[in-house]
């Protein structure tokens, strides 16, 4: 597995309809990605977001980049303030597999 860490800062008094967009715009793209398997979006102020997604490769991570990436930087955009920063590496342990394993044979 694969993560891609991206950190943004948000502009003033955005967070709330940051999250819809994220919810109702982004998630749904991310989802018809090829290797996409789940996403993480923290804030612990409401000022800085981290989004944290997995994917089952690295090579769909970077397939991501390439393709899709730009579109979500243009649908967040009015958010944001700055560059986002964005770090990816391999994932050394995790029980991500395990609870989508399980989530399915419900």
């Amino acid at each position: 597995m694969f993560i891609r860490n991206v950190s943004i800062k948000l502009k003033p008094d955005t967070s709330t309809e940051f999250s819809k967009t994220f919810e109702t715009e982004i998630l749904p793209l991310l989802r018809k990605q090829t290797g996409f398997q789940d996403e993480i979006t923290y804030s612990a102020d409401n000022t800085y977001v981290n989004a944290v997604s997995i994917w089952d490769s690295k090579q769909s991570a970077e397939t991501y980049e390439k393709n899709s990436y730009a579109q979500v930087l243009k649908t967040v955009e009015k958010f944001i303030d700055g560059a986002p920063k964005v770090r990816g590496g391999e994932v050394l342990s995790s029980t991500v597999k395990s609870t989508a394993a399980t989530a399915h044979v419900a």
